[in-house]
C-alpha cells in the first residue's frame, strides 16, 4: 500500500522496536485509535483496569523489555496515569504516553467539552505532563506527524524517560506514505565529543594505576541503560570487589566470585561498610543516590576519588563533563582498564550470607528468615518485583541467580506500584519466554491500592507468583511512626478468594505461617513450573520487619522531624 493511516502508522512503529503490547483504557478521544492497533499483526492491548494500574504496567514492561507504551484518554485518563509516570521520570524508566485528543477543530472553537476544565484551555494537561516527561509532542500538522511519532519513540528509548504524544482524533485516519515505515528508526546514541572522552578515559586510567584498594558499585542506571553488559565484564576485566545498591540490585550478576553484597550505607551488612567505604577509589555506574537507596544519605566514604557513570555526564572527583555518556566510555574502558589494573593485589570481596539456621518446623515465619530462605525458590531468568516496604527491603539480603530481572521502586516509593508492575512484567516475560517466572513480593495493605489489575493478568492467561505477606496494615508506616495509630490499619480481606472473585479457572492458593510449611511448598517441584496463576498468603507478625527496614524507619523519623 503506498499511503497508511497515521493510527497505524503509530502501531506498526511501536512494533517496529519490540513494544507488542500496549496499556491503557479506551476512552472516546481515543477510540478509533484503537482500532488501529488491531489492525497490526501481533499487537496486542492489555486493556486495564484503571489508567494507574496501567501506568505501573507500562513502566514493569519496560523494565523488562527496554521501553513500554500506553494510551489513554485527554483530562480524566491522561491525569489518573500520572503518578505513575511520575514514577517513571524519577527512575528513568522509557514510557510513552499517548493520549487521545479533541480534534483540532473542536479545540480551536475552544468549546466547553467534557473531560476538560471548562476554560477552553486544551493544552493544560499536556503542560502538566510536561514536567515528567523528557520531550512532548503534539500532532498539529500531518507533514510533520510521523516524523514527530518517531522522535518520541527515539526520546522515550535512548532518554528512559516518559515521553507526551498528544494525538487528536481528527488525525487518526488521516494518511502518510507507507514507505516511510522501511526507514527504521535510529535508537543509537550520538558520539561522545572526543577530547572530553579522551579526558575521561585518561584520568581514570591514572585513577585506577594508582589504587590499591579499588571497588565497583552499581546502581540503578546502570541497567536502565543498558550498560548492564559493560559493567559486569568491568568486573572480569578489572577483578575489582563488586557492589549494587538497592536501586540497582541483579545489575551485578550475585553468584560472580566478585559480588561482595548490597551497600545502603549504614544499613549495610558491616563486612560490606567496612569493604565500600575503606576502599581508595570508587568506580560508581549509574548512580541515584536517594534516601532509601543510601540509608538517609548515610554513605560514609572516605576517598575523594570517585568516578561517577552517568547516562548523560561523567564525574571524576569535584569535575563534571557534561554529555560524555557513560556507555561509550565504558566500551572504550574495557579495551584498556585491565592493563591499568595489573598492579592490583587482589582483595577479598566480603563473603556470601550465610544459609539460616536450622529450626525446628513448626517455628513463625518471621521477615529476616523468609528472606533468607528464599533464594532456595528462585532460579536463573526470574523476574523478581518487591513493593514499597518490608519486601524491597528484605530482599535486598536474598541472593538472586545468575540474569535475574529485579523491579522495586526504590526511589518514588507508590505503595500499590508492584501489584500493577506485576502486570507488565508478567506481558514482557511472557513475550521473550512463556516459561520465565514473574514472581510479586506484596504487603496486604500494598494489595489494596491495585489489587484490580490482578484481573488483567488473569484475562490473559498469564501466570505469575504472588507472594502477599500479611502482617496486618501498613507495617513499614508503623516502624516510621504510629505502631498502634488507627491510620496505619487496613481491612482485613480474604485474600485468597481474590483470584476466583477475579474469574480465575486455574490456579492455585495456600497460606503458610511456618518454616516448614514454606520450606514444604517451595521444594515442591510442580510449585516451582509457571503453569498456572499462584497467590501465596505469608502470614507474619504485626511488628515483625527486616532489621534494614526496622533501622530505616527509625532514620526516616528523625528525618522527618529534623528542623
Amino acid at each position: 500500500m503506498a499511503q497508511i493511516e497515521l493510527g497505524r502508522y503509530l502501531f506498526e512503529r511501536l512494533k517496529q522496536v519490540n513494544v507488542t503490547t500496549v496499556f491503557g483504557l479506551p476512552g472516546d478521544f481515543n477510540l478509533v485509535l484503537l482500532d488501529k492497533l488491531y489492525e497490526v499483526e501481533g499487537m496486542r492491548w492489555s486493556g486495564d483496569t484503571n489508567e494507574l494500574n496501567a501506568a505501573y504496567a507500562a513502566d514493569g514492561y519496560a523494565r523488562v523489555k527496554g521501553m513500554a507504551a500506553m494510551i489513554t484518554t485527554f483530562g480524566v485518563g491522561e491525569l489518573s496515569a500520572l503518578n505513575g509516570i511520575a514514577g517513571s521520570y524519577s527512575e528513568h524508566v522509557g514510557v510513552m504516553h499517548i493520549v487521545g485528543c479533541p480534534s483540532t477543530l473542536l479545540q480551536a472553537k475552544g468549546l466547553l467539552l467534557h473531560h476538560t476544565l471548562a476554560d477552553g484551555d486544551f493544552d493544560v494537561f499536556h503542560r502538566m505532563s510536561a514536567n515528567i516527561s523528557c520531550t512532548t509532542s503534539m500532532i498539529t500538522d500531518l507533514a510533520s506527524a510521523p516524523a514527530e511519532i518517531d522522535r518520541c519513540i527515539r526520546e522515550t528509548f535512548v532518554q528512559q524517560r516518559p515521553t507526551y504524544l498528544g494525538f487528536p482524533s481528527d488525525y487518526f485516519e488521516k494518511t502518510v506514505p507507507a514507505s516511510l515505515l522501511q526507514t527504521p528508526i535510529d535508537l543509537s546514541l550520538k558520539p561522545n565529543n572526543k577530547e572530553s572522552e579522551d579526558e575521561v578515559i585518561e584520568e581514570i586510567l591514572k585513577m585506577v594505576k594508582a589504587a590499591k584498594n579499588p571497588i565497583i558499585i552499581a546502581d540503578a542506571c546502570s541497567s536502565r541503560h543498558q550498560v548492564k553488559a559493560e559493567t559486569k565484564k568491568l568486573v572480569d576485566v578489572t577483578n575489582f570487589p563488586a557492589f549494587a545498591t538497592p536501586l540497582g540490585k541483579a545489575v551485578i550478576d550475585e553468584t560472580h566470585p566478585r559480588f561482595g553484597g548490597i551497600y545502603v550505607g549504614s544499613l549495610s551488612r558491616p563486612d560490606v561498610k567496612k569493604a565500600v567505604e575503606s576502599a581508595d577509589l570508587i568506580l560508581s555506574v549509574g548512580a541515584l543516590l536517594s534516601d532509601y537507596n543510601t540509608a538517609s544519605f548515610t554513605y560514609g566514604y572516605q576517598t575523594k576519588n570517585i568516578v561517577e557513570f552517568h547516562s548523560d555526564h561523567m564525574k571524576i572527583k569535584n569535575a563534571t563533563f557534561p554529555g560524555v555518556q557513560m556507555k561509550f566510555v565504558l566500551q572504550r574502558l574495557l579495551k584498556v582498564i585491565g592493563e591499568a589494573a595489573k598492579g592490583y593485589k587482589v582483595v577479598p570481596a566480603p563473603p556470601k550470607r550465610a544459609a539460616n539456621a536450622a529450626v525446628p518446623d513448626n517455628t513463625p515465619l518471621k521477615q529476616e528468615w523468609l528472606w533468607n530462605e528464599v533464594a532456595n525458590f528462585f532460579q536463573e531468568g526470574d523476574v523478581i518485583i518487591t513493593e514499597t516496604g518490608t519486601s524491597s527491603f528484605g530482599i535486598n539480603s536474598t541472593q538472586f541467580p545468575a540474569n535475574t530481572i529485579g523491579i522495586s521502586q526504590v526511589l518514588w516509593g507508590s505503595i500499590g506500584y508492584a501489584g500493577g508492575a506485576v502486570a507488565g512484567a508478567a506481558f514482557a516475560a511472557e513475550e521473550i519466554d512463556p516459561a520465565k517466572r514473574v514472581i510479586l513480593f506484596i504487603g496486604d495493605g500494598s494489595l489494596q491500592l491495585t489489587v484490580q489489575e490482578i484481573s488483567t493478568i488473569i484475562r490473559w492467561g498469564l501466570k505469575p507468583y504472588l507472594f502477599v505477606l500479611n502482617n496486618d496494615g501498613y507495617t513499614i508506616e508503623r516502624l516510621i511512626h504510629g505502631p498502634k495509630a488507627q491510620y496505619n490499619e487496613i481491612q482485613n480481606w480474604d485474600n485468597l478468594k481474590i483470584l476466583p472473585v477475579f474469574g480465575a479457572k486455574d490456579y492455585e492458593t495456600c497460606t503458610v505461617a511456618t518454616t516448614g510449611e514454606f520450606k514444604k511448598l517451595i521444594a515442591d517441584k510442580a510449585f516451582n513450573i509457571p503453569s498456572k496463576i499462584r497467590m501465596i498468603e505469608i502470614m507474619l507478625p504485626v511488628m515483625d520487619g527486616p532489621d534494614a527496614l526496622i533501622a530505616q524507619g527509625k532514620l526516616s523519623e528523625e528525618m522527618n522531624a529534623a528542623m
